[in-house]
This record gives structure tokens, C-alpha cells and sequence, in this order.
């Protein structure tokens, strides 16, 4: 059974040094290779603005990491909706990370289907197999956002790849915007999955999700590891 863990932070920028040193712990403590998959958003930037700043800068283990994200708008890296260029522009630009560590997904010169595949396969190299096993994680880490719609990822209320369970990615349509999504088996095979929650707008969707509401995407997670909330006291302030 999923182990689950609930921290609230006093506001977000409480909570994105408490998640680098979370992190940074972990991967101090690991010294093979080590994967972290990334969220878009507002809260995860923070986070990353954080790593990439004194005293992460020098501390978090830059050369053992490597990076790949849970979604991602089918638009090119350069446009600002690209969680690849926020990402870049708040961390992986700042920090000595080595450019093989880095797996964005391709979003230029392919169809959204043959992106999704083609992630699929450089996740499946990465790993080592065509298949997850249970008992060897695909990822270290997973860091989560949580839309206000419940969505997590690119997993979306009515969407069909809330039903996919064989492959690791899928094609999502929100709003007439397409996007790369890793699917509920991808983002499952994880040691620690980390929601990043702030703000008083999310605290009605967080004690829904908590509850475990069966209409709401985020609440059908379940990691092979840990589960953690990090939230800030706006969050949490109606989620109890």
C-alpha cells in the first residue's frame, strides 16, 4: 500500500526550498544515475528557480540527474508555453547539468502521435526494457502539479488516456491546444511522487483529490512508491 505524506509550508516559497532539500537529500543519498520527471507551472518553476540557486547550486548532484517531464504542449521549445523552455530558463540553464541528461520531448518535425511514441521509446532505452516491472521504479522522482480541474500531468477529465494502461505516453487535447502526456503507468513507476500545490484556488480541488473522488484524474494516482503532498497553508486551508 502507498505510503502517503503531507507537509504544508507556510507560503511557496517555504515550500520550494523544503522540496529541494527533500530532493537534494534523496539524490545525495543515491549515487547511481538518478531520474526526475518535471511539471509545468507556476509552484514547479519556483522549485527549479530555487535548485538552481545557492545553497542547491553547490549541493544537489547535478551530473548524476537526469531530467524528463510529464507533459508537454506539442509547440516549439522556443514559445513560452513550452514547459521545456521554463524549465531551461529557471534551472537546467543555471546549473552544470550535462546536455546527455536532458530528455525533452520532441515537439518539432513530427505529428503528436509520433512525438508521443518517440518518447515512449527513449523512456523504454532509459529503462532498459519494453515493459515496467514493479519491483524497478522507471523514475526516482515525479514532481506533480494539480489543475484546478483536478488534472495532473496532461491527464484530463474525460480524456481517453485516463484509460490507457500498456502504453507509456499519450496524445491529450485540452482547449483546442494539443499535448504529450506520460500516461498513469509511466507516472506510477516512481519511488517518490511529489504534488506541488499552492495558492487558495487549489485548496477546493486538494481535499477533493485527499478524498479520493472518482471523477477527478489526480485521485486515480497510484504510485508504486511514496506519495507526498507539498503544499503551502493557502492550499491546505480548506483541505482538511
Amino acid at each position: 500500500m502507498t505510503a502517503v505524506f503531507d507537509e504544508v509550508l507556510s507560503d511557496p516559497a517555504a515550500l520550494a526550498r523544503r522540496v529541494a532539500h527533500w530532493m537534494t537529500e534523496l539524490a545525495q543519498a543515491n549515487r547511481d544515475r538518478f531520474a526526475i520527471a518535471l511539471s509545468g507551472g507556476s509552484t514547479p518553476k519556483l522549485l527549479y528557480q530555487t535548485l538552481a540557486s545557492p545553497p542547491y547550486l553547490d549541493s544537489f548532484p547535478w551530473e548524476q540527474i537526469h531530467w524528463f517531464w510529464g507533459d508537454e504542449r506539442f509547440v516549439p521549445h522556443s514559445d513560452a508555453q513550452s514547459n521545456y523552455r521554463m524549465t531551461s530558463e529557471a534551472m537546467l540553464a543555471h546549473a552544470p547539468v550535462p546536455l546527455a541528461n536532458i530528455h525533452p520531448i520532441l515537439t518539432v518535425g513530427v505529428t503528436p502521435a509520433e512525438s508521443a511514441e518517440a518518447y515512449a521509446h527513449e523512456l523504454k532505452a532509459f529503462y532498459g526494457a519494453d515493459f515496467l516491472n514493479p519491483t524497478r521504479k522507471l523514475f526516482d522522482i515525479i514532481l506533480l502539479g494539480l489543475g484546478e480541474d483536478g488534472h495532473t500531468a496532461s491527464l484530463f477529465p474525460g480524456s481517453p488516456a485516463l484509460k490507457e494502461r500498456d502504453r507509456w505516453t499519450a496524445v491529450a487535447d485540452k482547449d483546442g491546444q494539443t499535448r504529450i502526456t506520460l500516461t498513469y503507468p509511466a507516472l506510477e513507476s516512481c519511488a517518490h511522487a511529489a504534488f506541488l500545490v499552492s495558492g487558495t484556488s487549489k485548496h477546493d480541488i486538494l481535499a477533493r483529490v485527499r478524498k479520493g473522488e472518482a471523477s477527478i484524474p489526480a485521485s486515480h494516482l497510484r504510485p508504486e512508491g511514496d506519495l507526498h503532498f507539498f503544499t503551502d497553508s493557502d492550499a491546505a486551508g480548506c483541505a482538511g
